[in-house]
């Protein structure tokens, strides 16, 4: 049985994604801040095949949380960073930028290292997965520390990948890059809204298929791809 651990789980593509990893036969270990939630998707499986952790990835203990859902879950398999906060900042907010930073890349980069080198040590094949985001691409006047929070996940997840590669560890490494997708996250009137149900299901084929990259869903490679080459002049006015 494959082990699977999501970390932000307790709501939208994390939570969609566990209860697909469970129907696939999957063990899910499953974090968040919710424990209800927690409680309620643990009570809906059969003993043994989940495993719960309530804690914040901004918190100093995450690690100790995360070691403990690996223990609980008797190993892990794969590993997905879902937690994430995407919120306007228009003020420029110092609160919720430092927030949003230290949910999308200081716990990220953290709890991803701890799976690099559990999956090192063991010397067994290894899965990491971070959700980032097509926001990555580029810098927004709109939320700053999101887009650069996203940036810094994919470059990061890229420099696993390599590492891996150089180390010679059988270790794989998938950046997601979602466009909008049906989430609490999602407010306006967006175009190409994806369906929680359907993003999940092309992550977890993404992952199943070891890829390196993947947009969600694939028309927003398009897009990743205007971003990067719109002038900085255009981009501003748009945003």
């Amino acid at each position: 049985m494959q082990k699977v651990i999501i970390i932000g789980g307790t709501s939208g593509i994390g939570l969609e994604m566990a209860g697909q990893y469970r129907q696939m036969g999957c063990a899910v270990g499953l974090s968040g801040r919710n424990q209800n939630a927690l409680e309620a998707f643990q009570q809906e499986h059969p003993a043994g095949t989940v495993a719960t952790a309530c804690f914040d990835v901004q918190q100093e203990d995450r690690g100790t949380h995360f070691h403990q859902l690996i223990e609980q879950l008797g190993g892990m398999d794969i590993f997905v960073y879902c937690a994430g906060i995407g919120k306007p900042s228009r003020t420029l907010d110092r609160n919720l930028e430092l927030s949003t930073f230290q949910t999308n890349a200081t716990g990220f980069l953290d709890l991803t290292i701890q799976a690099f080198q559990y999956f090192a040590e063991q010397g067994q094949p290894g899965h990491i997965a971070g959700i980032s985001s097509v926001a990555s691409n580029r810098g927004m006047q709109a939320a700053p520390a999101y887009n650069a929070s996203k940036a810094f996940m994919s470059n990061y997840l890229e420099g696993l990948w390599f590492k891996a590669r150089k180390l010679g560890l059988p270790i794989q490494v998938t950046d997601i890059q979602p466009g909008f997708v049906a989430t609490k996250m999602a407010q306006g009137n967006l175009f190409w809204l994806v369906p929680v149900p359907k993003a999940a299901q092309q992550i977890i084929a993404a992952i199943a298929a070891g890829r390196k990259k993947a947009y969600i869903s694939r028309r927003w490679r398009l897009i990743a791809w205007l971003l990067r080459l719109m002038p900085s002049s255009l981009l501003s006015r748009m945003t």
